[in-house]
């Protein structure tokens, strides 16, 4: 157990990685200030687990004003959806005026000037802002999470199927606990990372028949992968209700990932993190359970 006296604010601590990345600074003995958009069960948790949580919107200065009030360091995440850039802009200005001295800033391995998905150019624009302030800042650029072949899932007749748009493209999925891990160790000590910008891959390069055979190997049942076309997949999400902008985004980085953006591994959640990440398969092998009910976004086969 360290004894720290500084404060790490996590936005987004309810959701993946900024869930795994408090509770691991919590067993690190660091304080944590958990910002989350409701007091639900989630919250409830993190506080029990010993963060100081606050209710906030990542888009109202007033709340970030209040977040970051007393914060040496945070993890900046912000999910799929329109804001982006205001959420940036509303961050950098509270935390420069807040004295914080770094950032940690969640982007994604998609993100360049030339990208066609408004998100992934945005994530782009928005570590070109956070750049010019005089905070410690690192870039994180994830692959595609681990946790996305649970949410993509079906669970048909005692088998698991996987319909996604990615042909025979390639990645090695990471896990937001592998990730967590880097998160907290750079926020513990950020002059190294400073003005540095990680790709975060799991161990394993893939493509989505692999990643079946991974997967079957990890829960014991049968694991297909069905390839469909970004029309099919984007009338899915469409159907489902999501929003037009993750719509967008997500058909824009399938053809992305087709043409291997989302490719590649390296060392860096070993080296940073401490720990080699974990693999497909013992990532769903220690979550079986999640797996034995489709996910809530998997696109249904077509009536025969």
């Amino acid at each position: 157990m360290v004894n720290d006296r500084r404060v790490f604010l996590i936005t987004g601590a309810a959701g993946k990685t900024g869930r795994a990345a408090a509770e691991l600074l919590l067993e690190r003995g660091h304080k944590v200030r958990a910002l989350v958009r409701q007091d639900d069960d989630r919250a409830k948790a993190l506080a029990a687990a010993g963060a100081e949580t606050v209710v906030g919107d990542l888009l109202d200065l007033d709340d970030m004003s209040r977040a970051v009030h007393g914060v040496s360091g945070a993890y900046f995440c912000y999910p799929i959806r329109d804001g982006l850039l205001e959420a940036t802009t509303v961050f950098a200005q509270a935390a420069v005026d807040a004295d914080v001295r770094s950032v940690v800033n969640m982007s994604q391995i998609s993100a360049r000037r030339e990208a066609k998905s408004n998100a992934a150019r945005g994530h782009w624009l928005g570590e070109r802002l956070l750049d010019r302030t005089d905070m410690l800042t690192t870039h994180l650029r994830p692959t595609f999470f681990a946790a996305w072949l649970r949410d993509w899932w079906e669970y048909r007749d005692g088998e698991g199927v996987l319909r996604l748009p990615f042909g025979r493209g390639r990645h090695a999925p990471v896990a937001e606990t592998d990730q967590a891990r880097v998160i907290a160790a750079v926020l513990a000590d950020p002059e190294p990372h400073n003005r540095k910008t990680y790709t975060l891959h799991g161990p394993v390069e893939m493509d989505h028949y692999e990643i079946a055979e991974a997967m079957s190997r990890g829960l014991g049942i049968p694991v297909h992968y069905e390839p469909i076309s970004v029309e099919e997949f984007a009338a899915a999400m469409t159907a489902r209700g999501r929003s037009a902008h993750l719509v967008q985004h997500l058909s824009n980085v399938a053809v992305d990932y087709q043409q291997g953006i989302f490719a590649g591994t390296n060392d860096v959640i070993q080296d940073i993190g401490g720990r080699a990440p974990l693999t497909v398969e013992e990532y769903v092998a220690g979550r079986k359970e999640d797996f034995r009910t489709s996910g809530p976004n998997f696109v249904p086969a077509p009536p025969a």
